[in-house]
Protein backbone atom coordinates (compact mmCIF):
# COMPACT_ATOMS: atom_id res chain seq x y z
CA UNK A 1 0.00 0.00 0.00
CA UNK A 2 1.39 3.37 -0.80
CA UNK A 3 -0.53 6.03 1.17
CA UNK A 4 0.01 9.78 -0.09
CA UNK A 5 -0.23 12.92 2.33
CA UNK A 6 -2.45 15.11 0.84
CA UNK A 7 -3.07 17.32 4.19
CA UNK A 8 -1.75 17.97 7.68
CA UNK A 9 -2.83 18.92 10.58
CA UNK A 10 0.18 19.02 13.01
CA UNK A 11 -1.73 20.93 15.98
CA UNK A 12 -4.28 18.00 15.78
CA UNK A 13 -1.73 15.28 14.52
CA UNK A 14 -3.63 13.80 11.97
CA UNK A 15 -3.33 13.49 7.82
CA UNK A 16 -5.55 13.28 4.94
CA UNK A 17 -4.69 11.46 1.94
CA UNK A 18 -5.04 9.14 -0.79
CA UNK A 19 -4.10 5.21 -0.91
CA UNK A 20 -2.40 5.57 -4.36
CA UNK A 21 -3.25 1.40 -5.28
CA UNK A 22 -6.82 1.38 -4.13
CA UNK A 23 -7.53 5.06 -4.83
CA UNK A 24 -9.25 4.42 -1.21
CA UNK A 25 -9.28 8.21 0.76
CA UNK A 26 -8.05 8.33 4.32
CA UNK A 27 -7.86 10.39 7.96
CA UNK A 28 -4.78 8.90 9.94
CA UNK A 29 -3.12 9.74 13.05
CA UNK A 30 -0.28 8.14 14.95
CA UNK A 31 0.07 5.75 17.23
CA UNK A 32 2.21 3.69 19.45
CA UNK A 33 2.43 0.04 21.59
CA UNK A 34 5.36 0.81 23.39
CA UNK A 35 7.59 -1.23 21.00
CA UNK A 36 6.90 1.03 18.02
CA UNK A 37 5.28 4.02 16.49
CA UNK A 38 3.29 3.87 13.39
CA UNK A 39 0.28 5.38 12.20
CA UNK A 40 -3.70 3.86 12.03
CA UNK A 41 -5.75 4.84 8.32
CA UNK A 42 -9.18 5.05 8.39
CA UNK A 43 -11.28 4.73 5.06
CA UNK A 44 -13.21 7.90 4.32
CA UNK A 45 -15.33 8.76 1.27
CA UNK A 46 -14.63 12.17 -1.05
CA UNK A 47 -16.84 13.77 0.04
CA UNK A 48 -15.57 13.43 3.85
CA UNK A 49 -12.13 13.92 2.30
CA UNK A 50 -12.87 17.43 0.64
CA UNK A 51 -15.05 18.63 4.04
CA UNK A 52 -12.30 17.76 6.56
CA UNK A 53 -9.61 19.77 5.04
CA UNK A 54 -12.27 22.98 4.93
CA UNK A 55 -14.06 22.12 8.19
CA UNK A 56 -11.08 20.85 10.91
CA UNK A 57 -13.85 20.91 13.70
CA UNK A 58 -15.59 18.12 12.13
CA UNK A 59 -12.10 15.96 10.97
CA UNK A 60 -11.03 16.59 14.59
CA UNK A 61 -14.55 14.80 15.96
CA UNK A 62 -14.31 11.91 13.45
CA UNK A 63 -10.47 11.48 14.10
CA UNK A 64 -11.42 11.46 17.75
CA UNK A 65 -13.67 8.62 17.19
CA UNK A 66 -11.17 6.83 15.41
CA UNK A 67 -8.78 7.30 18.47
CA UNK A 68 -10.92 6.07 20.63
CA UNK A 69 -11.32 2.65 18.79
CA UNK A 70 -15.24 3.64 17.59
CA UNK A 71 -14.77 3.54 14.21
CA UNK A 72 -12.49 0.38 13.69
CA UNK A 73 -14.72 -0.62 10.66
CA UNK A 74 -13.21 2.28 8.76
CA UNK A 75 -9.73 0.91 9.39
CA UNK A 76 -7.78 0.18 5.62
CA UNK A 77 -5.30 -2.08 7.52
CA UNK A 78 -6.14 -4.12 10.35
CA UNK A 79 -4.01 -4.10 13.64
CA UNK A 80 -1.67 -6.91 15.32
CA UNK A 81 -2.71 -8.24 18.40
CA UNK A 82 -0.41 -5.61 19.91
CA UNK A 83 -2.11 -2.55 18.98
CA UNK A 84 -1.19 0.68 19.80
CA UNK A 85 -2.58 3.50 21.88
CA UNK A 86 -2.88 7.33 19.90
CA UNK A 87 -0.16 9.79 20.74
Amino acid sequence: MNFKRLFVNREEMFSLGIEETSGKYYASFPVSNGLADYEEYYEIDKVKFELFQKDVDAAVTFVNKCRRQEMDELLIQKPGTNRGTAI
